[in-house]
């Protein structure tokens, strides 16, 4: 089985992907062999291209391709809203309903004594740079329902508590222990347009 030592090294590295496990990555190498010069080769050639351009927003945290990405420098976007995630797929997942017309903050995680994670370890000190810095009148806390989630929201919104801003979370449709990055469009919108002040 030597013929077969990189295409089994192929299968051990899409497994490691979120949501395929073994068989799901095999199924998926043995399409893109079969569609190799479809998909394998320009698969092959825009991994290498990301690899090499991919950077993460020195302002918000979001991933893209410049050191600020499209969010932080549309003018449109300035409009005084900041909205807190955990993780750059809470980011996007909120873009993707297409209700939230402001700016991000991505925190990199959530405040865990257990992990010693503090706010040092997270992006917590930038946003309150930010707030200070963009004139913002409104920071939406869209942090999961967890409870490091919560622990992390309540921290922020004492931080803030002083600065004049006010201080919102998303509200009905996000079920405790929920995900954003696993709620569908509607829910966020509806969780979105209910949110309430801390």
């Amino acid at each position: 089985m030597s013929n077969m030592k990189d295409i089994d090294a192929l299968i051990a590295m899409m497994a490691k992907l979120p949501g395929l496990g073994p068989r799901s990555a095999r199924r998926a190498v043995l399409h893109m062999i079969k569609k190799r010069a479809l998909l394998m080769v320009p698969l092959a050639d825009t991994l290498q291209h990301v690899a090499a351009t991919a950077r993460e927003c020195v302002n918000c945290g979001n991933v893209g391709t410049a050191d600020l990405c499209d969010i932080c420098v549309a003018d449109k976007r300035a409009n005084g809203e900041i909205c807190v995630v955990e993780d750059v797929a809470d980011l996007w997942a909120m873009e993707r309903s297409g209700v939230f017309k402001g700016r991000y903050h991505v925190l990199g995680g959530t405040l865990s004594a257990l992990d010693a994670v503090g706010p040092d370890e997270l992006r917590i000190p930038k946003l309150m740079e930010r707030v200070s810095g963009e004139q913002i009148s409104e920071v939406i806390l869209a942090l999961n329902a967890t409870i490091d989630g919560q622990t992390t929201a309540h921290y922020i919104a004492g931080e803030l508590e002083t600065r004049g801003v006010a201080v919102t979370s998303l509200a009905q449709g996000v079920p405790i222990g929920g995900e954003l990055d696993y709620l569908d469009d509607g829910t966020i919108t509806a969780a979105l347009k209910a949110r309430k002040a801390l």
